[in-house]
């Protein structure tokens, strides 16, 4: 019995895509080439242009700081040969203690603001000397020069008739004595003398120091002011209420030392509570008699510190103590400091010129946007556009990367399936291997023979399809077997032309599709009938798969054939469309 004949399927591909898209693909990997190396050197401009002129300021930094704080003093009419003294004295005090030049001139600020009028020497001394000060007693300069300008205030006089200059030395190098002989800080002097107030003017500076500096080895410099301010308020009715004499023919109030031996004579060494409280009802407050009663038990010392702070005459011992307190790697780093802002100094006039001139040109934009408003609308539209382009390249740059990711994912991810299919096919030939190991134990054992049984079903049914031939000749004149075969043979008919009806509809719509071309010859009968539907004798072996099955059982063991699949390889096709799509 022949061959029935082989459906065939002829399908023809016609690439007109793939060279267009390896073309406009190419374009644009140049265009975000193109972008990326244009945006590159754009960058590096702007960022080599950033760079010099942040380099540039910051070369220049230390020179510019010291022309704004110079120009912060020079707002109060301080003239240009001042400035040029204290910017020289800062650079020594810098040098010197390792302290900011810079804050030593704004410091200068706050005492110019409070002593007016002090001449182009003096406003360095002040300066000097409160920041000596500063470093010498722990304190910040701010405070310090606060303390300053209270005590110019309530010693004015003094200060007039001794000079400034030399007076606020003085007044620097006592308190520093104060804060080393008493061990307490500048800011609890600062805060003591400004608690005082006009108070203080009462007495001679060394006196009045003494006495705080030794009330402040118990309290805080406010709590010791408040004490002494209650003292010298009731000084004068006290001496009435006590028939005491603390002051002089001329009115003027006796040294603390005389007052407290006149207290002492009356009422000895030790204060009892009813002499206290006549104290308190002479003086008005309990305040100046505890300040009595403390400075009573050590007099002498008292006279000893008073007599010490008198001898000071000019600043020495600030410095002293100042020199002992300064750190060597801060005087490296502000000798640098220095340096560059000296240097500085002498191209800064140009370079603010320069500067200047660039700000100026902002007037003149001004001006062009008021007569060329249109004009200037569209310059704007320009640049926005400009920006939105850039965005817009960036945007694309982005996607491109965005897509190599991707496809750097997507290899990731086959590698991983490759990885999993591989290790299926191991557990494949694992499976086989083990079922070839239970099959050659069963061989032994009565369950082989359940699988036997199978395979000679498997024979039987074989057979049955090899000989189906003989069988329907032998059962031809049986008519109950001619109806049945007539029925299925007009159900089989049936199941041919719904076939070849939606095959035929499935090539129509994929023809449909540009460059696809399916020739299909389906017919009814191209299909083969029941009748060719028969095993093809000429190539079954003799024995069939029976044989096959009983040799296998024999032997143990069951073999299963290799299937191998050799598609075409692309070489050897010789159509120009093909070689396209792989060009």
């Amino acid at each position: 019995m022949s061959l029935p004949a082989p459906l065939m399927f002829t399908v023809g591909l016609i690439d007109q895509i793939t060279r267009p898209i390896a073309k406009i693909s190419q374009q644009f990997n140049g265009l975000a080439s193109n972008y990326q190396a244009g945006t590159m050197k754009m960058a590096s401009g702007i960022g080599g242009i950033a760079a010099s002129g942040y380099a540039l300021q910051n070369a220049l930094m230390p020179a510019i700081e010291m022309d704004r704080a110079l120009g912060e003093v020079k707002s109060l009419g301080v003239r240009e040969s001042a400035l040029k003294m204290l910017t020289d004295t800062s650079y020594e005090y810098a040098l010197k203690y390792g302290k900011s030049a810079t804050e030593f001139v704004k410091s200068s600020y706050d005492i110019q603001s409070a002593i007016a009028g002090l001449n182009d020497a003096d406003l360095s001394r002040f300066t000097l000397s409160s920041n000596v000060l500063a470093a010498a007693t722990k304190a910040d300069a701010a405070t310090v020069t606060s303390y300053m300008g209270t005590m110019y205030g309530i010693f004015k006089n003094d200060a007039i008739k001794m000079g400034e200059g030399a007076w606020v030395e003085r007044l620097t190098g006592m308190t520093a004595t104060a804060v080393q002989a008493f061990k307490t800080d500048g800011k609890k002097m600062a805060d003591a003398f400004g608690a005082l107030g006009a108070s203080a003017g009462l007495a001679p500076l060394e006196e009045q120091m003494a006495i705080m500096g030794t009330l402040q080895a118990t309290m805080q410099g406010s709590e010791s002011a408040t004490k002494y301010k209650s003292f010298l308020a009731g000084v004068g009715k006290a001496q009435k209420a006590l028939n005491l004499q603390f002051t002089d023919a001329n009115g003027t109030m006796l040294p603390i030392i005389d007052i407290l031996n006149k207290i002492k004579g009356k009422y000895g060494d030790v204060i009892d509570v009813a002499e206290g409280d006549a104290l308190a009802t002479a003086f008005g407050s309990q305040e100046a008699v505890s300040m009595v009663k403390l400075l009573l038990n050590d007099i002498n010392g008292l006279n000893g510190s008073i007599e010490s702070l008198g001898k000071v005459k000019g600043m020495e011992q600030a410095e002293i103590m100042a020199a002992a307190m300064t750190d060597q790697s801060e005087r490296l780093t502000q000798s640098w400091y220095v340096i560059r802002a000296a240097l500085g100094s002498a191209i800064l006039p140009a370079f603010n010129s320069f500067v200047g001139w660039i700000a100026d040109m902002g007037r003149d934009v001004i001006a062009f946007t008021q007569l060329y408003p249109e004009l200037t609308k569209w310059l704007g539209y320009t640049a926005i556009a400009f920006t939105v382009a850039i965005m817009a390249g960036g945007a694309f740059t982005v996607m491109m990367g965005a897509s190599k990711m991707a496809m750097v994912a997507w290899g990731v991810a086959a590698m991983a399936w490759a990885g999993i299919t591989a290790t299926l096919s191991s557990g494949l030939v694992a499976l086989r291997t083990t079922m070839f190991a239970l099959n050659m134990v069963l061989g032994a054992t009565p369950l082989g023979w359940i699988i036997l049984a199978i395979g000679g079903a498997v024979a039987a049914v074989t057979a049955l399809i090899y000989y189906w031939d003989d069988l329907v000749k032998m059962f031809d004149d049986w008519g109950w077997l001619k109806a049945i075969t007539g029925i299925f043979a007009t159900v089989w008919a049936g199941v041919k032309a719904i076939f070849n009806d939606t095959m035929n509809w499935i090539i129509d719509k994929l023809n449909m599709i540009p460059g696809v071309d399916i020739d299909a010859n389906i017919s009814s009968a191209a299909i083969p009938s029941i009748a060719a539907i028969v095993p093809v004798q000429t190539r079954v072996d003799k024995g069939g798969i029976t044989q096959s099955l009983s040799t296998a059982n024999q032997q143990k063991s069951t073999n299963v054939g290799t299937v191998n699949v050799y598609p075409v390889k692309g070489e050897n096709v010789n159509i120009p469309a093909y070689l396209e799509m792989h060009a």
